[in-house]
């Protein structure tokens, strides 16, 4: 069968987003996405750091879409995050190859050194594990995904946990029962960005502005203030986080299911349970709403976080694997990195 012909043309926003919104969906069904969610991450994105977008069009219809920027999680002016998707039914035609060449194109011509991208080890992503290979890019580091409805989970197993740490003086309020504070989000931003940098991620993180993570993260609509959880010590008055020592966040994908942001608890209070109460709050706080599968990430090197989840009852699901092509500054050409084996 011949190809049908198609082009590449710049995204318009919010134009394009229904269209590409069903293609995402269609590509990855266990993670799908809405054209509101686009127009809200699309508004939250940063202005300052560089973004190009492109889709490939088949007699009106979009078929492909690939983009790539700088990291606002992990910026450097030489590094670049992006992907690439073709609709199930379209592959096989050029259009992943032509969407790649656009744009490696871009980011070879503004010297980029670094070149981002994550893939799950599902069945589904052969194909795309393949085309990565084919062109130099290594896989770097992995992320494990946890799964639990709390159907399954025996939550009345948990009340000598929350005894412990109300005794303790920790007070659990979720975000939404804070809002009477006027510097719950401010607080939280600053809480969120102390948190992260103890994740074991490996990379170096760099923080978002206040506004961008207020758009991002608590303006988001998948967000859900109800079951995101504040761990409150009145008795604590930190400068900057007041009397916030600890958060767990919960998004609600369209599809359903819930997905852990955050949660962490700073130093101080850590090896109380304080953390692993969050998690219980949020999960019986779901259940009292009608129940729902929550998923959550872990990278390898955080076990506490891994063995907390398998001590609530998380199950082990896909992993997500961040690729990685590192070219040469000078010549544009790629140099060779280490794989997660090669540096374990």
């Amino acid at each position: 069968m011949t190809p049908e012909p198609f082009t590449l043309r710049g995204l318009r926003t919010p134009q394009d987003f229904p269209g590409v919104a069903a293609l995402l969906s269609a590509a990855d069904p266990d993670w799908p996405v809405t054209p509101d969610m686009l127009v809200v991450w699309d508004a939250a994105h940063d202005p300052n750091l560089y973004r190009y977008e492109l889709v490939a069009e088949q007699d009106g219809r979009i078929v492909g879409v690939g983009n790539a920027g700088h990291d606002d999680f992990a910026f450097e002016e030489w590094r670049y995050f992006g992907g690439l998707t073709v609709h199930p039914d379209a592959r096989g035609q050029g259009i992943g190859r032509a969407l790649y060449a656009a744009l490696t194109e871009q980011l070879r011509a503004r010297g980029a050194q670094d070149i981002r991208t994550m893939l799950s080890d599902q069945d589904r992503d052969a194909p795309g594990r393949a085309f990565l290979a084919a062109r130099g890019f290594t896989r770097t580091w992995d992320r494990f995904e946890s799964r639990l409805h709390t159907d399954a989970a025996e939550l009345s197993t948990f009340d000598d946990l929350m005894g412990a740490v109300a005794a303790d003086g920790v007070q659990l309020r979720s975000v939404a029962d804070l809002a009477g504070d006027p510097e719950r989000d401010r607080r939280l931003w600053e809480l969120d960005w102390k948190l992260f940098q103890d994740v074991p991620m490996g990379q170096t993180l760099t923080r978002r502005p206040f506004d961008a993570w207020v758009r991002q993260e608590i303006e988001d609509p998948t967000f859900s203030h109800d079951l995101s959880f504040v761990a409150v010590r009145p008795d604590v008055q930190d400068p900057l986080t007041g009397p916030y020592v600890g958060y767990s966040s919960l998004m609600r994908n369209p599809a359903g299911f819930y997905v852990i942001g955050m949660t962490g608890v700073r130093r101080e209070d850590r090896g109380r349970g304080v953390a692993k109460a969050l998690k219980v709050a949020a999960m019986r706080a779901l259940a009292a709403a009608g129940g729902g599968e929550i998923r959550t990430f872990n990278d390898p090197p955080n076990k506490a976080m891994l063995n907390m989840n398998r001590a609530l009852g998380f199950q082990r699901g896909p992993t997500r694997s961040r690729y990685e092509l590192h070219l040469d500054p000078l010549t544009g050409e790629r140099r060779p990195i280490p794989t997660p084996e090669e540096t374990a």
